[in-house]
């Protein structure tokens, strides 16, 4: 059996036709979804108690925010492909979370709006997804979430 050096997060094997890896430990990929795992479960069992998903959570987060706005930014801000947003805006309009309307200057557009009960789903909701933040925030540190928050929007602008 091929014997292995570990090197600042990388698995080396002395075979020469197996490349150099990152360790799964010091992936970035597998770090990020096992963070997120961490953050969404307590807010996936929040939402559970209305029945929606993080998908709707997310869209209806961004509209209560944002305001109306048209579908393509509405993927984007909500971190949804287009084709997957349309797909759950229908299913929320029909749930009377949201109302569609075709966008004024360019017909082919429609413009997203939270509706009221939407809103009230968020509000509903909103003390407890807080209260998660502010117990994650307690054990992490306050300037350290900070300095994650901002390294992660940083990272999210590199263009590579």
């Amino acid at each position: 059996m091929a014997e292995t050096r570990v090197t600042v997060g990388m698995t080396t094997p002395e075979r020469p036709d197996r490349p150099a890896i990152r360790r799964t430990s010091r992936s970035l990929p597998i770090a990020l979804l096992r963070a997120r795992e961490t953050v969404m479960g307590p807010i996936r069992e929040m939402l559970a108690e209305s029945g929606i998903n993080e998908q709707k959570w997310r869209v209806l987060r961004v509209l209560d925010e944002e305001g109306p706005m048209e579908q393509t930014a509405l993927a984007a801000r909500a971190c949804l492909l287009l084709s997957s947003l349309t797909r759950i805006l229908k299913t929320m309009e029909a749930e009377g979370l949201l109302n569609r309307a075709a966008d004024e200057s360019d017909r082919r557009k429609s413009i997203v709006s939270v509706t009221d009960k939407g809103r009230a789903l968020i509000h509903t909701h909103l003390p407890q997804a807080e209260a998660l933040f502010q117990r994650l925030q307690a054990r992490y540190g306050t300037e350290r979430m900070e300095e994650l928050l901002d390294l992660l929007e940083e990272l999210h602008g590199i263009e590579y």
